[in-house]
């Protein structure tokens, strides 16, 4: 395992977009591990680390709240440069969860693509240094930009705070991560979705290498 990290984040709102709700977006119970890990991404990431998450803490009640989102049909690509808002606009419902908090424990390791001054050091205390400071390369945000990310380092393991939770519960079967297969064009032609069958014991939800997913 390589250096690890503990990352508090909450914010109002948080929309974990299940795969199989293609129309009217419905929101998993917690935080998914990409999400997660895009969070961490934004605070620092180089072609030199991966990101890995280890667990999801998840500190408030699970509170479901329906809202209605203006959203476009179609989506930007290098064929349509040019979406009209005004033209395209369509209002979905979309079932979100409200006041979410949960602190991300993870780690990173090197790649093959780091380089002689890429060390595992250098990189942890920059992702320290960024997230003390509350500096990002961009805003993160829970599954949509309409909900973004507060966050803080946590140094002391007495400054996680206790969850609401107890005992078990089963949040089925979740999305792990997405690889991406591409043709002599860089475009996407294959996209491999992981999943894995999520529990929460205690508050934490435990998250397993891509390795021990199913596909």
């Amino acid at each position: 395992m390589g250096y690890g990290i503990k990352l508090k984040v909450w914010g109002d709102y948080a929309l974990f977009s299940r795969p199989e709700m293609r129309v009217e977006r419905v929101s998993y119970d917690v935080m998914t591990p990409s999400v997660a890990r895009g969070i961490l991404e934004a605070v620092h990431w180089k072609p030199a680390i991966s990101w890995r998450i280890d667990r999801i803490h998840v500190l408030n009640p699970i509170v479901f709240d329906n809202i209605r989102r203006n959203e476009v049909e179609s989506k930007a690509s290098k064929r349509k440069t040019e979406i009209y808002a005004t033209e395209e606009r369509q209002q979905r419902a979309s079932l979100v969860l409200k006041d979410v908090a949960y602190i991300i424990e993870a780690h990173f390791e090197m790649t093959d693509k780091q380089g002689e001054e890429d060390t595992p050091e250098k990189h942890y205390n920059i992702f320290l240094r960024r997230a003390r400071q509350g500096q990002c390369f961009h805003r993160p945000y829970f599954g949509t930009r309409e909900f973004p990310v507060q966050f803080e380092l946590i140094e002391d393991d007495g400054d996680i705070a206790n969850s609401v939770h107890s005992g078990t519960v089963d949040l089925g079967y979740m999305l792990l991560d997405q690889t991406y297969q591409l043709n002599d064009k860089g475009e996407v032609v294959e996209v491999t979705p992981y999943f894995f069958r999520a529990e929460m014991i205690n508050g934490i939800v435990e998250v397993p290498s891509r390795r021990e997913a199913m596909r």
